[in-house]
């Protein structure tokens, strides 16, 4: 059975602490949008899956029952930054499955300003983290420095490719500056001025090789789909707002995430190019049906690395895709149009149902003065440290 977006909605990405609100607030905001977009009720919805990552258990009962107390069971999720595309890729799962017909996918985030933790208990105790091997395997290679520990393991990854192929510092801050130009049109990004490669190179160096302006901010914010079935879909007459889930696969680590030492597998490459080539294999389709791409770029090298890994070149050739403007409007793909992490923002749990939002916008034709011209064809790839990989394959029914 197929699976369908009907209804999308989100909140504006906000810095943490920069607006009175709760995040039951946040998520009545996203989820109120999301329904009214899909025209359906909230007594319509036979299940939800809601993604967070800072909050307590059962908190996804708390946020919806902002929409009404109808008994609908609610699923808890938690997958790192990965945790949004969970969250809807459950929902995909019920539809398909044929138990249920009209699934709400839920993702928020509240969170404290300032860099995460990265799991490691803070001053690099590994002892216990979830990530403790990642780290092991950083720490092994590159040793561990005072800086943020998820910007120390990508900036390392960012040190390894560099090393390998010869990407610059320009290149790197090429992502930067591509995100933060797009996401001028963007009323949902959390920033929306535009910086050239070198206002991104000169900004503050987190570690090196990233800059501030290369890293995704911590985010408050949350995100909804509503997942139906075919015959809901022709049953309430919303084929016009249907954009099928083709594909959809998660992955997880292998042994080739920590068999090489590297911080590149580590930081999730293996993964996201399985996941790819998963997708790929299921839909019959390849990365030149490909027309928008949401991905994530928590740091500015993860955009170069998981251009590799989806085959939009070969691997060591990602710098040079993005110094071509092969990635922008004009180029061969337009990838995060939204603004991305860098410059949307990045609330953990919301962030892979925004990508879906913004997407099906695109598909639509609804992103305004972002449109991607013609999109037919979308991919979302959204990946937490841990780890998990979700790619989702999406097209216009």
């Amino acid at each position: 059975m197929k699976a369908y977006i009907v209804g999308v909605g989100m909140t504006k990405f906000e810095k943490p602490e920069t607006r009175d609100w709760s995040y039951p607030d946040m998520v009545r905001e996203a989820s109120t949008a999301a329904l009214e977009d899909a025209r359906v009720r909230y007594d319509q919805v036979e299940q939800v899956p809601v993604g967070y990552c800072f909050q307590p258990s059962t908190a996804g009962q708390r946020a919806v029952y902002e929409l009404g107390l109808t008994g609908v069971p609610v699923y808890n999720l938690n997958n790192n930054c990965a945790t949004g595309s969970t969250a809807l890729m459950l929902a995909r799962q019920l539809v398909e499955g044929g138990g249920s017909d009209c699934v709400l996918a839920v993702g928020f985030e509240k969170m404290s300003r300032g860099a995460l933790g990265g799991g490691t208990g803070g001053g690099g105790d590994l002892a216990g983290s979830p990530v403790a091997r990642h780290y092991g395997i950083m720490a092994a290679a590159h040793g561990f420095e005072a800086s943020p520990p998820t910007a120390q393991i990508f900036g390392n990854a960012a040190r390894e490719h560099m090393e390998r192929y010869g990407t610059t510092p320009a290149q790197l801050a090429a992502v930067g500056a591509k995100n933060h130009r797009h996401s001028v049109n963007n009323p949902y990004a959390q920033f929306q001025d535009p910086y050239t490669v070198e206002e991104v190179l000169a900004s503050r160096t987190v570690h090196r090789p990233l800059t501030k302006l290369q890293c995704s901010p911590t985010s408050d914010g949350a995100a909804a789909a509503v997942v139906v079935s075919e015959r809901f879909a022709d049953l309430h007459g919303l084929g016009d707002r249907a954009v099928e889930i083709v594909a959809q696969t998660m992955t997880t680590d292998t042994e080739e995430s920590f068999a090489s030492g590297s911080c590149v597998d580590a930081v999730g490459f293996p993964m996201s190019r399985a996941a790819a080539r998963q997708v790929y294999t299921a839909s019959g389709l390849g990365p030149d049906d490909l027309d928008v791409i949401e991905l994530h770029d928590c740091f500015s090298v993860n955009e170069l690395l998981t251009y590799e890994a989806l085959g939009l070149c070969a691997v060591g050739e990602s710098g040079k895709l993005v110094e071509s403007g092969a990635t922008t409007y004009g180029g061969r793909w337009v990838v995060n149009p939204s603004g991305g992490l860098i410059s949307k923002g990045h609330p953990l749990g919301a962030t892979g149902l925004a990508q879906a939002a913004e997407l099906t916008w695109h598909l639509r034709g609804e992103a305004g003065a972002r449109q991607v011209p013609g999109a037919r064809t979308a991919l979302a790839h959204n990946i937490g440290l841990g780890g998990a990989a979700v790619v989702t394959l999406l097209r216009r029914a």
